[in-house]
């Protein structure tokens, strides 16, 4: 078997490694947003981005998308 330059060898897991990867109804789900609302603020560079899995699929890292939401908590607290 021959090494793939795109496969780390690395035995130390990076933290994207350890990061599960959420499908948009996951998303949806840890948000409470809708899916064309999580596309619009994707767009307006407001929302992590997606990633390609596949062919015809994307998902987020679940870690980025927590990352997300904790921030919106934080920040709708502070104005209280």
């Amino acid at each position: 078997m021959d090494n793939d330059p795109k496969i780390p060898t690395s035995q130390t897991p990076s933290p994207i490694s350890q990061s599960r990867v959420l499908r948009l109804k996951e998303v949806c789900k840890v948000t409470g947003l809708g899916r064309s609302f999580i596309y619009q603020l994707q767009a307006e560079q407001r929302f992590p981005h997606s990633i390609k899995i596949g062919v015809r699929a994307v998902g987020w890292l679940d870690s980025e998308v927590r990352e997300w939401l904790e921030c919106r908590i934080r920040s709708s607290r502070a104005k209280s």
